[in-house]
């Protein structure tokens, strides 16, 4: 049972931890456009020369 005065703490601060960066990504607008790609791989239309 001692044990679990060791595993409750590491799993909140790592579940803490998970929750910054969760955060830290929605905050740095990485979910942005969730379906552009979604969208663009089922076009037709192909890039083969893209513009420089």
């Amino acid at each position: 049972m001692t044990i679990l005065a060791y595993l409750i703490p590491i799993s909140l601060f790592l579940g803490g931890l998970g929750l910054v960066f969760f955060v830290y990504t929605v905050k740095s607008n990485q979910y942005d456009d969730p379906e552009g790609d979604a969208r663009r791989i089922l076009s037709d239309e192909y890039d083969d020369h893209p513009k420089r």
